[in-house]
């Protein structure tokens, strides 16, 4: 439908949205014009010229409507009421691109009280159990595996470890999305001032200090990067590729994280380079850190969505209670007092 194909050129072109993203967008509108038009399910996108002249699809955008669709997805397709929010939102921004380029007179998904979701807590590693896999991967993050073997499996392996090493230091050091890392290029690595530019949602920029021990991994990664595949590279290159020299796709990045951790008996729990955004975040709330500078350094647009994290910190709360509360305190309760 042509209002869709618009509002998804728009998200990738002005809002520079992921095409995994803008696939997931595309993909839950459709989703809604299937319950608008059942009779047209199976005809597949574009079926025939009125599918983009509908000249009852904009009347159709009612509070009653979207009611009715929350309604289907969760009893018709079963979803979690989370899942159904995420449909709702996904509509509700639609709906805000048609409002403003003057299609509809208001947004019928913000009238309409969302499903009650269960609160889901952020997961993350243990810090011995990463500790644990950095000191079994530290030979390959060494100048000792800085070599090239005659025997091109062998060397390829060696890559991938050395790959896999400096990926999965780089999303825990930095706390930056699957797709920021993706993103990176070399001239994005400030070696002189020691800080990383990503760019996170909304093609917003944000500069990321490193740390003196990544520093020197990302610089013996690219020399083997030079050895192992590629001495044709340039500051606009990406700064993780393959074994063949493409840039890493998420698919790759997922798989590489759960081969990485599979072995590893302290690693329990979804394997995702997510879960390591979630594990710095927590870690520094636990040393501390003010909750407006992990904002700033995961790249989010609202303190809200840095707040949840703070529900992981349990143990630093309690900590600082035994230590500060007066009642707390050693025979601070002392005969009732």
């Amino acid at each position: 439908m042509k209002y869709i194909d618009d509002y998804i050129t728009y998200i990738s072109a002005v809002r520079r949205y992921s095409s995994r993203t803008c696939d997931i967008y595309r993909e839950s509108l459709e989703m809604f014009l299937t319950f608008l038009y059942p009779e047209d399910a199976g005809k597949g996108r574009a079926a025939s010229p009125e599918d983009d002249i509908r000249e009852d699809f904009l009347e159709s955008l009612t509070p009653s409507i979207v009611r009715s669709y929350e309604v289907y997805l969760l009893e018709r397709h079963g979803m979690s009421p989370r899942t159904v929010n995420l449909h709702i939102s996904v509509l509700s921004g639609f709906c805000r691109f048609l409002l403003r380029n003057k299609l509809i007179r208001s947004n019928p998904a913000k009238a309409i009280a969302r499903p009650k979701a269960e609160k889901r807590l952020p997961e993350f590693y243990r810090k011995e159990a990463i500790d644990s896999y950095l000191a079994g991967t530290a030979y390959y993050a060494s100048e000792e595996s800085l070599y090239v073997s005659p025997d091109r499996k062998q060397t390829k392996s060696l890559y991938e470890k050395r790959l896999a090493r400096a990926v999965v230091m780089t999303l825990y050091a930095t706390g930056i999305r699957r797709a920021e890392l993706i993103g990176l290029k070399i001239s994005d690595i400030d070696f002189s001032r020691h800080v990383m530019k990503v760019r996170g949602k909304g093609d917003k920029t944000r500069e990321i200090p490193l740390v003196p021990s990544l520093l020197k991994e990302i610089s013996l990664y690219l020399q083997s990067v030079g050895l192992m595949v590629s001495e044709d590279r340039t500051s606009g290159s990406p700064l993780f590729v393959t074994f063949s020299g493409r840039a890493l796709y998420p698919e790759y990045v997922d798989r590489m994280i759960k081969r990485e951790f599979s072995p590893e008996a302290g690693i329990t729990g979804r394997k995702s380079p997510h879960v390591l955004r979630h594990t710095l975040a927590t870690e520094l709330l636990d040393g501390g850190t003010d909750l407006n500078a992990i904002k700033e350094l995961l790249g989010h647009s609202s303190l809200a969505a840095t707040q949840v994290y703070t529900h992981n910190s349990i143990g630093r709360l309690k900590k600082i209670y035994e230590s500060a509360h007066p009642r707390a305190r050693k025979n601070g309760g002392k005969n009732g007092d």
